[in-house]
């Protein structure tokens, strides 16, 4: 009895050995409307997308709606849509940089995105900030969500396209800037732009669960934009570890952040990476460590001698290719200064 007990545990050990789960290769740890992260083997994902999107299909509307805030409207947004009498009625100038914010799963226009780095962007002067707010991330189920990802971006770019064809939106002083999901609708954003290139896209974490590093075309790539920058925070939990932007910024090594403690589900370590880049935004204080690859910005050893790149800086966009090990403290200011 104690032989076929034995040889039973070693047939279960052998099998979950076999069995695997690497986040985001195999499989996704997916996280759940309570906080959990439940695990979806790859090809059961796939096929679960696959139905809901045939079942949801294009019934579903992806409600997107656009807030327009520049230094003379900063507390009144204006709802903003592609049409002359909107755009000519509102408070845009094309002679102002413009930067759009896009949230993630389970957030709205009133998030830390959109209010803390407009108010870094603003310490700069006058810009249109305008704020992306789409219905669909308020999906108690995250699929849902992600299935909007594309058609929400294809929105962004439709309303970037009109206002370049007949508002003198400019190009060249356009950034998108998105965090978690919100960086893959940039992502799209950016593949859509007709007629030229989104100059700069900025991915704040970008989300792991149900996206491949191996499919560029279907999540944020660094081809998006002329130059694409990643600030990776929770890398392997809700973020990708692998990197992203053709800058790839790594704080702390990319996995944890100090100062956020436990943090089992990774929302704290998720969302410094917003915190961090409205800090670089105002302070443009953090020094980096250049690194052969993201295995060495995540281990750390990238040696002891700073880079001239700082995260976050807009200069970056002529001067950065590369993988960065970004040190960080556990509290503001989170940036080593000089």
């Amino acid at each position: 009895m104690m032989k076929l007990f034995l040889a039973l545990a070693f047939c279960v050990l052998a099998a979950n050995a076999v069995e695997v789960r690497v986040n985001g290769e195999n499989g996704w740890y997916v996280p759940q409307a309570d906080g959990t992260m439940e695990w979806m083997d790859r090809e059961f994902a796939e096929a679960y997308l696959e139905t809901k999107n045939r079942m949801e299909g294009r019934n579903v509307l992806n409600p997107v709606t656009f807030y327009l805030y520049t230094n003379s409207n900063r507390n009144s947004p204006q709802e903003i849509k592609a049409t002359s009498a909107s755009i000519s009625g509102s408070h845009f100038n094309p002679n102002h940089p413009t930067r759009f914010t896009i949230h993630g799963w389970s957030s709205s226009k009133d998030e830390f995105i959109n209010y803390g780095v407009r108010d870094a962007w603003f310490t700069h002067g006058d810009m249109n900030m305008i704020a992306v707010d789409w219905g669909r991330a308020r999906s108690v189920d995250y699929a849902s969500s992600v299935l909007a990802v594309p058609g929400v971006g294809e929105q962004v770019a439709t309303l970037i396209n009109f206002m370049r064809s007949n508002h003198g939106l400019n190009l060249d002083n356009t950034m998108v800037i998105g965090h978690s999901l919100g960086a893959h609708v940039s992502g799209y954003a950016g593949k859509n732009v007709k007629n030229g290139q989104l100059h700069t896209i900025i991915g704040l974490d970008p989300a792991l669960p149900l996206f491949s590093y191996d499919s560029p075309n279907k999540r944020l790539s660094s081809t998006d934009a002329y130059y694409v920058e990643s600030i990776q925070t929770n890398g392997g939990t809700l973020g990708f570890l692998k990197p992203i932007g053709k800058g790839a910024f790594y704080p702390n090594g990319g996995k944890s952040q100090p100062g956020c403690g436990v943090d089992l589900t990774g929302s704290c370590a998720h969302s410094r990476s917003v915190i961090y880049y409205a800090e670089s935004v105002t302070e443009n204080n953090f020094p980096t460590m250049r690194c052969g690859d993201y295995e060495e910005a995540v281990a750390k050893e990238c040696g002891s001698s700073y880079s001239s790149v700082r995260m976050g800086a807009t200069t970056n966009a002529y001067m950065v290719a590369g993988d960065y090990y970004v040190p960080v403290r556990s509290d503001a200011p989170y940036g080593m200064g000089n």
